[in-house]
Order: structure tokens, then C-alpha cells, then sequence
């Protein structure tokens, strides 16, 4: 089986093609989980595979969390699963991707940057408190991708272990039935933001967030805490920029900017695995 490791600031995948039904679908979360483990196996924060398009894409992505659970969609996994679709010749320099959350429209804009349209929010609601903490709630795309955001100046002088305790309660907080993965954002100056995000099915922080960062920008434009164009998120990972139409109380247009790297290609040899 070969694969091709990607990350995007720092959020890390793995990519496999399964264009002609060689592996199982029933066995992907499985694989995902072996895949994705850091001491046996590749190690990363999700596993992409890449199957035929079903809705006129160029191709379809499913995607896997390192726990083997289902996402609907990942920001930074479809810029790099983008790169390397228009790499492999499965699209041009504008890429549609086919999701669960939907449609992802993506564009090269150099070799390693790449751009796409996040899937619109088809839930906000800025007031959705949770644990004494305001919070605001978003889901991007249908299914949506659950998202809850805390404006918290402070988080990133917190000790680590108190900070990944309070990201892991609110992940499971009752105000969000489908879980939630939990971005802490602080802001650094007009159209600048750091920001950290607990996400399910990694369960833990990682490097970088792409959902979790346009979540959080779209929130705080409906606010007017921030502007609506360019907006940068400093992440562990590196720097991603995002802008949104804000229309009212909703948003539209959200798109996601950033780097794409290319760690390494292989071929799976575990023994363990059967192919």
C-alpha cells in the first residue's frame, strides 16, 4: 500500500487511494487507527483516503480521525488532499473536492500554497455558554463540523495540563450533543489572532485547525471584534489566513489560506496488516 504524508501547519495526514476498491471500506477506521499511530505506524492526526467522485467532483475524500472515527471534513486535510489531487493530475489548478459536510472548492496559488472554500455554517449561534465559559457554537458544512469558540486572552499563559483539561471538558460539554472540537483564541491586534484547538477524534491539541480557524473568525466578524477580510491565526503550526461574508447574523464565503508540505511517500509494509 503506498501513501503519501502531507501536513498543513502543522496538521498532519495521511493520504491513501482507494480508486478502485482494493480495501474494504468497512475497514478504514481500523486502518486509521494503525496508520496514524506515531510508534507503529506512520503517525498522524487523520488518515485521507482518496475514493472516485460521486456528485461531478474531481474526486471524493473521506476522512478518518486518528481514533478511527468519521469526520465530515477537515480545513487543513482538503488543502493538502487539494495539492495533492492537482499533483497527481486528478484536477487543475482549481480543484473540487467532494466531502460528507459537501463541496470543497479548492485553488493552487503557488506550489506549496494553497486556498479553499470552506463549506458554509448551517448552524450559529454566538451565545451557547458552556461550563461558566461564553462560548459560540458553529457547525460548518451539512452534516456539520461542530465547533465551539472561546475568546480566552489568557489561554496561552495557562499550564498546559489545566489548559488540555478545560479544552477535553468543553469537547464533551451538554450544550454540544455532537461533541465539539474546542478553539481558544486570543487576540493579538487588528486582524490577528492566536488560537489552539482541542479536536475530537484526535483528543487532543493540534498543530493547526482549518475548520476550527474559520469557525472562529466567522464568530468574532458577527461580533465586530474583527474585520471580515485577511484575518490571521497564529497556530502552534505556523499562519493561516481566513475571510468571510458576513450577511446579518450569518456568514457566507469562507475561505481558508495556507501552507501545504509534503513530508514523505512511501509503502506500508506492516505485517500485521492485511491489504
Amino acid at each position: 500500500m503506498h501513501f503519501t504524508k502531507m501536513h498543513g501547519a502543522g496538521n498532519d495526514f495521511v493520504i491513501i487511494e482507494n480508486l478502485n476498491g482494493e480495501l474494504d471500506e468497512k475497514e478504514l477506521p481500523a486502518l486509521a487507527v494503525r496508520l496514524c499511530a506515531y510508534h507503529t505506524g506512520v503517525g498522524a492526526d487523520g488518515l485521507m483516503v482518496i475514493v472516485p467522485a460521486r456528485e461531478g467532483g474531481d474526486f471524493k475524500m473521506l476522512f478518518y480521525n486518528r481514533d478511527g472515527s468519521r469526520g465530515e471534513m477537515c480545513g487543513n486535510g482538503a488543502r493538502c488532499i487539494c495539492r495533492y489531487g492537482h499533483d497527481r493530475g486528478f484536477s487543475g489548478d482549481i480543484q473540487t473536492v467532494e466531502a460528507d459536510a459537501g463541496k470543497v472548492i479548492g485553488r493552487r496559488i503557488s506550489e506549496t500554497e494553497y486556498r479553499i472554500r470552506l463549506n458554509d455554517p448551517s448552524v450559529i449561534d454566538l451565545k451557547r455558554s458552556a461550563l461558566g465559559y461564553e462560548c459560540a457554537y458553529v457547525e460548518l458544512g451539512c452534516p456539520g463540523i461542530p465547533h465551539a469558540v472561546v475568546l480566552k486572552n489568557d489561554w496561552d499563559k495557562m499550564p498546559r495540563g489545566e489548559l488540555f483539561s478545560l479544552g477535553r471538558e468543553l469537547r464533551y460539554a451538554k450544550e454540544f450533543p455532537k461533541g465539539a472540537n474546542v478553539s481558544f483564541v486570543k487576540k493579538l491586534g487588528e486582524n490577528a489572532y492566536k488560537a489552539v484547538t482541542y479536536e475530537r477524534g484526535v483528543e487532543d491539541f493540534t498543530l493547526a485547525c482549518g475548520t476550527g480557524s474559520g469557525s472562529a473568525v466567522t464568530v468574532f466578524a458577527l461580533k465586530g471584534y474583527t474585520g471580515s477580510e485577511k484575518v490571521k491565526l497564529t497556530v502552534p503550526g505556523g499562519e493561516l489566513f481566513v475571510s468571510v461574508m458576513p450577511e446579518g447574523q450569518w456568514a457566507k464565503d469562507l475561505f481558508l489560506t495556507g501552507p501545504t508540505n509534503i513530508v514523505a511517500k512511501g509503502e506500508v509494509t506492516d505485517e500485521d496488516l492485511l491489504f
